[in-house]
């Protein structure tokens, strides 16, 4: 029998120093993305953009993340850059987003849109790959990933119910100001990142091509229908509850909710998958985010809806964890950065662009119903993770 794993925080410089500064990482992008995901698309409403353009600058903003991301992770990848690229758009994204400030305007927003997602899609999926790296050296253990990933959860709780508060006393107007504050600190922090956490030796074309089999692929295609599934959530809740008839503190709550209880599963990864398989966890999110979606159509009682909010805890935690871990177990560390980002650039690529695209044209029309369209969605992804994990994954 082989050493028992330490956490990674009783480990010396090599782990332990990066545990911190990755957490700190987690911290401000999830504190960004606290003001981004529930009140950017409000922002856009209450200066009078229409739903189909709200849906086009989210589909937009994720087509071009998905495409640079791959093209970034490659050259990170290839040229054993992983660090360096990771510090560059990072902070050209930051500057990119300024260009909000300056324009209420449909189109002129499109092509600021353009401009920051062409540098901010790395920035995630470099930060998995980042930390994955450092629970693969040895003596760490990979399922405490969550204990990293649950900074970012509290960054977002507290930075959610923060701003309901500020903005029921303001307006949404401050909303692109406090995202560009927290970008140019994201930014400013990305300098901290050990050099040793990127790959000593860029990859070869046949590594990348490794990720090209039959379970890889249906993965993938699992995960984009789970997120576009997502579409309606992501997209429209908070519309939905505005239109309601609830305010933003009640907004601000119910997102703080789910992320509470995502917080919940973060902080107890390494006991949750030393007893439940990874291929399990992925089936049974996709299975309770089609319930979740049916509560959402079914009621708009306050209980009902903030009971919906602790299925956060399986459909986003358990699910974004295991597909980590999963994409972490089908890559090899020439090829981790681009495995990454193909992860994350087709769940939350172009499965959230699909989804956002398809509910930015039909919510004017349909509303609360497309909630029944999602709750579809996400069965099919059930059924083809069922089909795709019947054995147990390995290395190309």
């Amino acid at each position: 029998m082989g050493p028992t794993p330490r956490n990674i925080s009783t480990i010396p410089y090599g782990t332990r120093h990066p545990s911190a500064i990755l957490s700190a990482h987690y911290f401000l992008y999830f504190g960004m993305m606290g003001i981004f995901l529930p009140y950017f698309n409000l922002f856009c409403h209450n200066i009078g953009l229409s739903g189909f353009e709200i849906g086009a600058l989210n589909s937009i903003r994720t087509v071009v993340m998905v495409l640079f991301a791959i093209l970034w992770g490659a050259l990170a990848d290839r040229l054993a850059l992983r660090r360096p690229v990771f510090i560059l758009t990072a902070f050209l994204s930051a500057v990119a987003f300024g260009g909000y400030l300056l324009t209420d305007a449909f189109l002129p927003m499109l092509a600021v849109t353009v401009i920051y997602a062409l540098f901010f899609g790395p920035v995630i999926p470099f930060l998995e790959a980042f930390t994955m790296e450092a629970l693969n050296r040895p003596g760490a253990d990979p399922n405490t990933y969550g204990r990293i990933r649950a900074w970012g959860s509290l960054s977002f709780i507290g930075v959610v119910m923060a701003m309901g508060t500020l903005i029921e006393t303001t307006s949404t107007r401050l909303v692109p100001p406090l995202i560009l504050l927290a970008s140019l600190l994201l930014a400013l922090w990305s300098l901290a990142l050990p050099r040793d956490l990127s790959p000593r030796r860029g990859s070869g074309p046949s590594e990348i091509r490794n990720l090209c089999n039959r379970r890889t692929l249906g993965f993938l295609l699992a995960n984009f229908l789970m997120l576009a599934g997502h579409g309606t959530y992501y997209g429209f809740f908070s519309i939905h509850l505005e239109q309601t008839g609830y305010g933003p503190g009640f907004i601000g709550l119910a997102w703080a909710l789910a992320t509470l209880s995502e917080l919940a599963v973060m902080m107890a990864s390494s006991r949750i998958f030393k007893h439940l398989a990874i291929e399990r966890a992925l089936w049974l999110a996709c299975l309770l985010a089609s319930v979740r979606w049916l509560m959402l159509f079914a009621f708009t009682s306050p209980g009902a809806i903030l009971l919906s909010q602790l299925f956060h805890a399986a459909t986003y935690a358990l699910f974004h964890i295991a597909c980590i871990l999963y994409t972490d177990r089908l890559s090899t560390p020439g090829n981790r950065t681009v495995a990454q980002v193909a992860n994350n650039g087709v769940s939350y690529g172009l499965g959230l662009m699909a989804g956002f695209l398809i509910n930015g044209w039909l919510y004017d029309r349909y509303g609360v119903h497309l909630f029944l369209m999602s709750a579809g969605i996400s069965l099919g992804a059930c059924a083809l993770i069922l089909t795709v994990t019947t054995r147990p994954p390995h290395h190309p």
